[in-house]
């Protein structure tokens, strides 16, 4: 496991303040939650965004339904 060490201002002081306020969870756990919830946001938008162009390509379209009837489930 690496180490890695992170020079915050005050945004950050209040945010680590807040993430870790009220609850059991260490300043390494509230950087930890935040780098992972942030990396699940930015795989949820890349995944909607191809979803979108995907939706859009006829020749996709056609290729996915050929391999649902393929499958029997179309």
């Amino acid at each position: 496991m690496g180490t890695l060490n992170v020079r915050t201002d005050e945004a950050m002081e209040t945010a680590l303040a807040e993430l870790t306020s009220g609850t059991n969870r260490s300043r390494t756990e509230a950087v930890r939650y935040a780098l992972l919830h942030t990396y699940k946001e930015l795989i949820l938008q890349q995944a909607s965004a191809d979803a979108e162009r995907l939706a859009e390509d006829l020749d996709d379209q056609a290729e996915m339904l050929a391999i649902q009837r393929f499958m029997g489930v179309a």
